[in-house]
């Protein structure tokens, strides 16, 4: 089918698939590859460089330098006669009752970056085709990294695609859904983050794309992908992830740990620290990175500082908001070997405590 969706669990190598699916192309073949973040991009780039060097015709773009170089640039006078774009102002906001050129643009020309996913659709309809047509004779294929990023009017920018000529393959993980193009906005808000995974539903049931669900996972020890398969309750119908790590290190799996054991813990494995934010962290004096932060990155074991919410989740199994879960989703499986959680009241959870050896505890 010219238009699909592998939809991956962490650690399933989406980023790699896209490489190796562009190194067998033929050479002529006209391909753009579009990912959100900069990281991802640069990750992309390198890549790309490395396996299909050859492949003089693939482009890498961010989401937002797309919208800007092949819908605002070229078609706004389409909108606003004799007008152009002249910069994109990443930080500010329009007022919030402007209207016409003045919702879009600032002052100086440039495009709120809040509302260029808007804009973008609005001139799909305003070019009356020429926008898709001009799309369709750039490129073959258009291909979608961390789909789940996507947000707002980038749906119906989507909807858009598929109805075009353009082969599309869009590949992400629903479950990893922590970051937005447009968090803010209400449009589409009923896909937002994990529930994304509905679009893309409804979308099938229409024909309209192919869902392929890729479950087998590189990176996390066999313990931790099945704890990971019950952050989301199984209404999600998410399907059950398999673990090709085979590594045996003598400390696998998913641990509780006292705060009293944490400085021990640290000394004995050095996990990378993770937290949502600060007030989730105190006290425990380590060098934590954010979840956010470190989504697409692997370490060989973490330590996580739970929310409320992920405390509740372990000690009495309550299910957590979907942005919630994607957060300690993510978390849980930058691991290989171990996750460690910081918990004082296991509450009726299964979950093993680790416990220093008794000659380090009075040491």
């Amino acid at each position: 089918m010219a238009k699909r969706v592998t939809l991956a669990v962490a650690g399933s190598r989406k980023t790699q698939g896209i490489v190796e699916h562009c190194a067998s192309l033929p050479l002529a073949r006209r391909v753009l590859a579009l990912t959100y973040t900069q990281k991802n991009q640069q990750e992309l780039q390198d890549r790309l460089a490395r396996y299909a060097g050859g492949h003089l015709n693939i482009e890498v773009l961010g989401w937002f330098t797309f919208l800007l170089r092949h819908f605002a640039k070229p078609f706004l006078p389409f909108m606003f006669p004799g007008e152009r774009v002249r910069g994109f102002n990443f930080e500010a906001t329009p007022f919030r009752m402007a209207k016409g050129k003045a919702r879009f643009l600032d002052g100086a020309g440039a495009v709120y970056r809040s509302e260029l996913g808007r804009l973008a659709f609005e001139l799909i309809t305003s070019s009356k085709g020429a926008l898709i047509s001009r799309l369709e004779g750039i490129y073959d294929e258009i291909l979608i990294d961390e789909v789940q990023d996507l947000s707002a009017y980038d749906w119906d920018i989507l909807d858009a695609l598929l109805d075009s000529s353009i082969e599309i393959w869009m590949v992400g993980d629903i479950r990893q859904a922590v970051l937005a193009t447009n968090g803010r906005s209400s449009k589409n808000k009923k896909y937002a983050y994990a529930d994304a995974i509905n679009w893309f539903r409804i979308r099938e049931k229409k024909g309209l794309v192919a869902i392929c669900e890729s479950a087998i996972t590189w990176r996390c020890h066999p313990q931790i992908a099945a704890f990971s398969d019950l952050i989301f309750d199984p209404s999600w119908a998410f399907p059950s992830t398999v673990s090709k790590n085979e590594a045996v290190t003598g400390h696998d799996g998913v641990f509780l740990i006292r705060g009293e054991h944490v400085p021990a813990y640290v000394s004995t494995y050095s996990p990378q620290s993770l937290r949502h934010s600060a007030a989730s962290a105190k006290n425990l004096g380590l060098d934590f990175m954010n979840f956010k932060v470190a989504k697409g990155a692997t370490f060989a074991r973490v330590l996580i500082a739970p929310t409320s919410p992920i405390t509740d989740f372990i000690r009495s199994g309550v299910s957590m908001a979907p942005l919630a879960a994607s957060s300690f989703y993510v978390a849980v499986t930058r691991a290989e070997q171990s996750v460690a959680i910081v918990l004082d009241d296991p509450g009726s959870s299964y979950l093993p405590y680790w416990s220093p050896p008794v000659n380090a505890d009075r040491g």
